[in-house]
């Protein structure tokens, strides 16, 4: 489905939800997610150690706790990190690691977890090292999909919801380290996500993937 999102007014402090506007609580969506993910993975012929779940830092970190709560199988979860470097908010396009993952995926059914999808390449040099280590199965779930700046093309198995190209934050998503505690999706006007983000590269280069 496609998201309606909400809109924050500055100053921090003093924020509010425009006036008519309902927040996008999605907790009981990414629950329903879930289920569908554990019967997937149930259906599957996974051996003793279970499967892998490797969620991307740092944005995936609420979506995934609220992902897994409904499997009743053996799985191990693993956050990982890939990102980026350039100046201020503009991505350099060469990705590497910075958190690889540090349990074993050979052979093992995995299950990328990522908050975001943007560019797609972040998303696709993760994939390409996890398939590199002959795991049995990669699938790859986001909560939130921007199609409109896609840059290499990825495969989703699962998306909670499609976005427009905006600037998102809430639910784990953060700009320059603030609004992951939101329980909602919101978009950031423009001019304040720019100000927050003013210093360079504090911001997370996770906007670009």
């Amino acid at each position: 489905p496609t998201l309606s999102l909400i809109l924050w007014s500055a100053p921090y402090r003093r924020r509010r939800l425009l006036a008519g506007e309902r927040p996008a609580i999605v907790a009981p969506l990414v629950a329903m997610l879930g289920r569908v993910l554990a019967l997937a993975f149930a259906a599957l012929s996974i051996e003793t150690r279970g499967a892998v779940a490797l969620p991307l830092m740092t944005g995936a970190f609420v979506f995934v706790a609220d992902l897994i709560r409904a499997f009743d199988r053996p799985l191990t979860v693993d956050f990982v990190a890939a990102s980026s470097y350039g100046a201020g908010t503009t991505s350099s396009g060469t990705v590497r690691w910075t958190k690889a993952p540090s349990v074993p995926v050979r052979g093992r059914h995995v299950l990328l977890v990522e908050d975001i999808v943007d560019t797609g390449r972040t998303l696709d040099f993760v994939r390409q090292r996890i398939e590199a280590d002959a795991p049995a199965r990669v699938r790859i779930v986001t909560l939130l999909d921007k199609p409109s700046r896609r840059e290499r093309p990825v495969h989703l198995d699962h998306v909670g919801f499609t976005v427009a190209d905006q600037f998102v934050v809430g639910y784990g998503l953060d700009a320059a380290g603030q609004f992951r505690h939101l329980r909602h999706i919101a978009v950031l006007p423009e001019g304040e996500a720019a100000q927050l983000n003013r210093g360079g590269v504090a911001a997370e280069t996770e906007r670009h993937r």
